[in-house]
Order: structure tokens, then sequence, then C-alpha cells
């Protein structure tokens, strides 16, 4: 459910703070834990360090980002792939068939 029109999107004010005193030059990333903040067209051009619980992941911020929030570029979750014993099988298949034609060397004259 999105936020009431009436307050505005949530926007960090600390976060706000150190995006005004930085430079739009400056390589480091801004570190923050605040997820649920509104990305702003103030926030364009600089890398954020969005935590996702363990690490802080670099999120490098564009125009198409504005009014989506911090944490939907901070993935939470590593995904591990679907499949069991069939999925293997056709994993090893395509090795075998892929492994002769690199092999192979192309013969041109």
């Amino acid at each position: 459910m999105s936020r009431s029109l009436k307050k505005g999107p949530y926007v960090d004010q600390r976060l706000l703070k150190k995006v005004i005193n930085k430079k739009p030059g400056d390589l480091d990333a801004i570190k923050t834990w605040s997820r649920n903040c509104s990305i702003t067209p103030e926030m364009v051009g600089f890398v954020f360090g969005v935590h996702n619980g363990r690490q802080h992941t670099s999120v490098p911020i564009i125009e198409n980002m504005v009014g989506h929030k911090l944490g939907e570029f901070s993935p939470t979750r590593k995904f591990v792939k679907h499949g069991g014993k069939k999925q293997r099988e056709a994993e090893a298949a395509a090795a075998v068939k892929a492994a002769p034609a690199a092999a192979t060397p192309d013969k041109k004259k």
C-alpha cells in the first residue's frame, strides 16, 4: 500500500543532508540503512551503499529510479536455481554437447 498523497514521499532527512553536502562527482558511496527512503531528483548522479542485511550494495542512481525506494535495488535474498535431478541431467548433457565443439579447432583455407 502506498503512502498518503497528503503526507508526500518519505525521504530520510539525514540522508538528504548527506546528499546536499556531497559533491556530485565524488565516487564514494553514501552508506545508508534506510531502505524505505524514496529516491528524489536531488539524488540522481550519486552512488548509495544500501544495506541488504549483510553488506552494503552499491547502487548508482539514475533518472529512471526517481520515485522508487532504495531497497528495491538492493536484493536481500540470493536466488539459487530451480530444478533437481532432471535439471542437473539437462545441464550435464548441454555441457557434454558444448565440450566437443570447443575442442575441435576450426580449419580454414
